[in-house]
């Protein structure tokens, strides 16, 4: 009997690791969405204080809505005219390709093997079997897109319910606590959310800085597809600690395209702007938004990025933050607390030396 509940117990287990492991990314779309509204939540209350928050929440997430259909508008339309310009100078970049003084040497280095590597790869081309391999990969690329575009539809849907319905998660979770502890639990769980908050606030203000720096200084040097490039380096920078260096190493890369100066001259921007970001702009805000010691940052940044990738290193800061927040109003209360009862005490022998 013993034997068969603990084999039971076992599959029961397995069975629950097995229903994690298929919900992972519904889950993933939950916590995403979570912390949104938590970071969406600060500005909704500070709304909330002129009109009724169901019309703080459409406020707030129509101006989100909007921002994000303008970068659309502003980035698509230069991606089809830059493909579309593509697709026509190719013919021409093919036949510079081929008298340019590097490739005659090649070729009469190799012999007839460059050309045989082109003739084969037109081949290639041309051969059905080899177009609709090619059309497959295409269309799992577009799934990929599809599935990406119904997931951004599905936090976003969700992000909408948890701003709505927050503070009543908040008023459902203090009811699991005995009566006498809700009063602490509610203070630690508004202060963590505040925390979640004034971090993405302060994460996205910092991202927002380089991309509209970004994009002035990119059109200025005149670097290939500014608006886009300045879309990479928002996008970097709210990655933490690693995001930044990322996304200006992969500029630098593509302005390279357009000169050699320039992608020199955007290197260099973005060394400057980096140390400016580390020592100037990220201590005056991100100290506001979230007092975690550096060292703390550092090590939760890499843990959760190995655990959960970029979202995992998003997440891991106000994770540390809201630990933090807890060790000091929990733990350390409780430690104080503490105390050696005198009477106790004084009926304890002395300890020989």
């Amino acid at each position: 009997m013993i034997g068969l509940v603990g084999t039971l117990g076992v599959l029961l287990a397995l069975l629950i690791g097995v229903v994690i492991g298929q919900l992972s990314t519904v889950l993933v779309y939950i916590g995403l969405a979570l912390f949104l509204a938590l970071g969406l939540d600060p500005v909704v209350s500070l709304l909330e204080r002129k009109l009724p928050r169901p019309g703080a929440i459409a406020i707030v997430v129509g101006v989100v809505l909007l921002a994000f259909a303008g970068i659309i508008l502003a980035i698509v339309p230069v991606l089809v005219e830059q493909t579309t310009n593509l697709i026509n100078d190719l013919p021409n970049m093919i036949k510079n390709l081929t008298a340019a003084g590097w490739y005659q040497d090649i070729q009469a280095q190799f012999g007839s093997t460059v050309e045989d590597a082109l003739n084969s790869a037109l081949h290639f081309l041309q051969d059905p079997g080899n177009l609709a391999s090619i059309g497959g990969g295409i269309v799992a690329v577009g799934a990929g897109v599809a599935g990406g575009i119904t997931g951004v539809v599905i936090v976003l849907i969700l992000t909408l319910y948890f701003l709505a319905a927050l503070p009543s998660m908040k008023k459902l979770a203090a009811r699991f606590v005995p009566a006498y502890q809700r009063d602490g639990f509610t203070e630690i769980t508004n202060d963590v959310a505040g925390a979640v908050g004034r971090y993405v606030i302060g994460q996205f203000s910092l991202a927002l800085i380089n991309g509209v720096l970004s994009l002035i200084f990119l059109t200025i040097i005149g670097a290939p597809l500014p608006a886009l490039l300045a879309l990479i380096a928002f996008i970097g920078s709210l990655i933490p600690m690693v995001g930044t260096l990322l996304a200006a190493i992969l500029i630098s890369l593509i302005c390279f395209l357009a000169s050699p100066l320039t992608a020199l001259v955007a290197a260099i921007y973005y060394l400057i702007y980096m140390q400016v970001e580390a020592y100037v702009l990220s201590p005056r805000i991100m100290n506001k938004a979230v007092a975690v010691p550096g060292a703390i940052v550092v090590i939760a940044a890499v843990a959760g990025g190995t655990i959960g990738g970029v979202l995992g290193a998003l997440v891991a800061i106000p994770v540390a933050a809201s630990g933090m927040i807890i060790i000091q109003k929990v733990v350390f209360p409780a430690q104080d607390r503490k105390i050696i009862d005198p009477v106790l005490a004084a009926e304890v022998p002395p300890v020989a030396p």
